[in-house]
């Protein structure tokens, strides 16, 4: 490769071939543009934010967005052709919701990042986000604090982060940051230690069958349970009851948390 030679030197460090060649790569930007060209609309954007956060049906969404079926059907397709949102059919109807690509969650971060950044003072001006708590809005800590609870109480059922994300209206990798940021580790982490504080409990204080309380903490598979549990407390469930049966006796029933 010819070494770049630029008509002003101002202590160059090598870079220029590197960025060069990226120059020399229009077609990569073009696709950028045509990103940027697809959100030049604010209803468009609007959907696409929308869409982030559930997944809806054209009348709902032109009921949401105050906007006619057509406008909205029009908005809908170009976000598709672009790759940003997909449909699926259920009966006559067809739900949309936003693509999970890299793309599509990076895009939807940078838009509330942007809106974050427009109104810097909403806490004093009543623009209704809220307040900050550390490097998350107080709303978006409710909804995790909110998820956590709602957790608990359905800790018989395996519910996915995208369930959680519908019901909540909160984008799923958001979701996950902001529960760590919250509770200092991962969804999944902080869930399995509830979900054998409860089994040990269980085990401890009542006379389930193994099988039934692997039930009742959410694991479909006796097998699955008995590993897990071992790996919290170093020994299989019925090891554990032997060692600690009768300490949390009375304590609660197979269907308390």
């Amino acid at each position: 490769m010819v070494k770049l030679s630029l008509p002003h030197y101002h202590g160059e460090d090598g870079r220029e071939e590197c960025l060069k060649e990226q120059l020399d790569r229009p077609g990569d930007f073009q696709a950028v543009a045509d990103i940027f060209k697809l959100l030049d609309d604010t209803s468009r954007v609007r959907i696409f934010w929308l869409l982030c956060h559930c997944e809806e049906c054209v009348i709902n969404i032109s009921a949401l967005m105050e906007m006619t079926s057509p406008a909205v059907s029009h908005h809908l397709r170009q976000l598709k052709a672009g790759g940003l949102i997909v449909g699926r059919r259920e009966g006559k109807e067809v739900y949309y919701r936003a693509a999970d690509t890299e793309l599509g969650r990076l895009l939807h971060q940078v838009i509330e990042n942007i809106m974050e950044i427009s109104c810097p003072q909403r806490e004093k001006t009543g623009c209704g986000q809220g307040k900050e708590v550390g490097k998350y809005r107080e709303e978006q800590v409710e909804t995790a604090r909110a998820v956590h609870e709602y957790l608990l109480q359905h800790m018989d059922k395996r519910i996915t982060i995208e369930e959680l994300a519908q019901r909540y209206l909160m984008n799923p990798t958001t979701m996950k940051a902001v529960f760590k940021e919250v509770y200092g580790e991962s969804l999944a982490s902080h869930m399995k230690e509830h979900r054998m504080e409860k089994a040990a409990r269980l085990l401890s204080g009542t006379n389930d069958s193994i099988a039934r309380i692997a039930e009742a903490v959410g694991y479909g598979s006796q097998s699955r349970f008995s590993a897990a549990f071992k790996e919290s407390y170093q020994m299989l469930p019925l090891e554990y009851r032997r060692t600690h049966a009768g300490s949390d006796a009375g304590k609660e029933s197979h269907d308390g948390f």
